[in-house]
């Protein structure tokens, strides 16, 4: 594989960075897709040779996602959502899933990596009977983020805010519990929080390591939370059974074959009052 994800003789952005690897493009390598750059794969190599589960888990938050979307629709009667750090497309994408339970669904996807943006716009097409839109925003921009999101969404009904794996990369000195309780205040009662981030409760020293070479890096940095640092962005919200569990425990599908092995990412779903 070359350097390049794009057909030969397209345009790079010059916003695109290749000399630093990106989260979302390791993310995508480490899912055996194919839109990543030698510098991510290097550091997604670096990485999954200190901490090899980090690919497993990757493959899992996709297998939760789809699981915590089809909830949303199918028992909660959600129809909108809104996903931030929606990451590169791959298979399952949050539309996908819930226009499938139902197509009227409609959903906004934030990102801020203009190879996101790009890539989402070509391929997140969804129903026509839902809408489907896309949002140049950074996490730390909530105030944007629902202004935008509005022009799609009707924020007098029951939005799912998706923060998968992105709560990480907002330290507590930037504000990370505020920003998502700004998000969360802009949304009416009904909506929900749906949440999973990398946390260090089985691995230990290992991973620690692992995660300060790569924060010691040029990409951007990844901060591992406690079980209670993590819950703590639910506070004041209706945790939804079985509440903050490993990404393997949360409303599993009946499949004989499927590890319920705890791994280093938490999750949760909760209803706004």
């Amino acid at each position: 594989m070359t350097g390049e994800p794009y057909a030969a003789g397209e345009a790079v952005s010059p916003r695109i960075d290749t000399g630093v690897p990106h989260a979302a493009r390791m993310w995508n390598y480490w899912l055996g897709g194919k839109d990543h750059y030698d510098v991510d794969r290097e550091a997604g190599d670096q990485f999954s040779a200190a901490f090899p589960d980090i690919v497993e888990i990757a493959r899992l938050s996709r297998h939760l996602l789809a699981r915590i979307v089809r909830h949303l629709v199918e028992e909660a009667g959600v129809r909108q959502f809104l996903d931030v750090g929606t990451g590169l497309p791959t298979v399952d994408n949050t539309h996908e899933v819930a226009q499938r339970a139902d197509p009227a669904c409609r959903v906004v996807y934030v990102d801020n990596d203009p190879l996101v943006l790009a890539h989402a716009r070509a391929l997140l097409v969804g129903t026509p009977e839902g809408a489907t839109d896309y949002v140049d925003a950074d996490l730390r921009e909530p105030e944007k983020i629902i202004a935008a999101a509005a022009g799609t969404l009707d924020l007098t009904k029951p939005v799912a805010l998706m923060l998968m794996g992105i709560a990480g990369y907002v330290s507590e000195e930037d504000g990370a519990y505020s920003i998502v309780g700004r998000l969360m205040d802009a949304l009416p009662s009904g909506s929900y929080l749906a949440m999973w981030d990398g946390v260090n409760v089985v691995t230990g020293e290992a991973l620690d390591r692992a995660q300060e070479e790569h924060n010691e890096g040029p990409g951007a940095p990844y901060q591992l939370r406690s079980r209670a640092e993590f819950a703590r962005f639910f506070d004041g919200l209706e945790l939804v059974e079985p509440g903050v569990v490993s990404i393997t425990r949360w409303r599993p599908d009946p499949d004989p074959m499927a590890s319920l092995a705890e791994v280093d990412a938490l999750c949760g779903v909760a209803r706004k009052p």
